[in-house]
């Protein structure tokens, strides 16, 4: 284990906050900023430069950050293999998992309740953000676990696809704009309600206009709504498109609360992934989690 300086020091520098720091290791802010100190006077060197309230590691702080993130994945494995000796994985074990709005809503809770009736005593913390936020999670070692819908291409992290979305549009069934298919040129003139920057939704929508050389500026964008559940209740009470996964409006279509439009040759198709920080693939209940849910 590591000793307490050095997870002091740790969650320092991944919250840059002394008092989330303390709230995170339940100690008061004073004995963290004490920790910090003596940690610093005994090496010699100063971890993190202090500007008002504001913190961030200096050249050294990051330096000991990166090598703390390799001991404790180390850590993590040492308890894995301990654990999976004493036959203890079969039963407990906690997990942080982050997920996209459509995902959180409409995907991970039958997968959570699954995983929970095998595995009954395991903790599972579910965080819903849009995508950006959530990878930043991950990167920032507050999850375990991302399940998001774009890959962003960074080199610290794993990509798993887990299955595949449809993104429709929709408009309120007593819209004028339902009665009818569209064209792509069309979705200049028409008044389209979307979610908001940094979703994955928006994100794999952006992409596929841009394949048929329309562009986010180009379009009559009435109103941005942060969360699926907004959107489609905006949807619903006015006249305008918008984009949400086929699994969000299931109910809405069925009932005829909702009409799906039919653009020509626009289809918008996406896969929802697991993502993990590289090294981290096979440890603990993650490993089982993710065999789980991809039967």
């Amino acid at each position: 284990m590591l000793a307490f300086k050095y997870e002091v020091f740790f969650s320092v520098a991944t919250h840059l906050s002394f008092s989330k720091a303390a709230s995170e290791l339940f100690i008061s802010q004073p004995a963290i900023s004490k920790q910090v100190k003596n940690l610093e006077m005994e090496i010699g060197i100063a971890l993190f430069e202090r500007h008002g309230n504001t913190i961030k590691p200096t050249r050294s702080g990051k330096k000991l950050f990166e090598n703390l993130q390799k001991a404790k994945l180390i850590q993590r494995q040492i308890q894995s293999d301990f654990d999976l000796v004493k036959g203890q994985l079969d039963t407990k074990g906690e997990l942080k998992i982050g997920a996209s709005t459509t995902i959180s809503l409409y995907v991970m809770p039958k997968i959570l309740s699954a995983f929970h009736k095998k595995y009954p005593l395991t903790k599972i913390l579910l965080i819903n953000r849009n995508s950006e936020n959530v990878l930043k999670a991950l990167v920032d070692q507050e999850i375990d676990l991302a399940c998001i819908e774009t890959n962003h291409q960074i080199n610290t992290v794993q990509y798993q696809p887990f299955m595949k979305d449809e993104i429709i549009s929709v408009c309120s069934s007593k819209s004028p704009y339902g009665r009818k298919g569209l064209k792509v040129a069309q979705l200049k003139e028409v008044p389209l309600a979307l979610r908001e920057r940094g979703s994955g939704t928006l994100s794999v929508l952006t992409k596929e206009l841009e394949k048929h050389s329309v562009k986010m500026g180009e379009l009559n964008i009435i109103a941005r709504l942060g969360g699926t559940e907004a959107l489609k209740n905006y949807l619903v009470a006015g006249e305008a498109i918008g984009f949400l996964s086929r699994l969000s409006v299931e109910k809405e279509l069925t009932n005829g609360e909702l009409r799906e439009i039919k653009i020509d040759s626009f289809r918008v198709e996406r896969e929802f992934n697991f993502v993990m920080r590289k090294g981290e693939e096979s440890i603990g209940m993650l490993r089982y989690f993710i065999k789980e849910s991809m039967k």
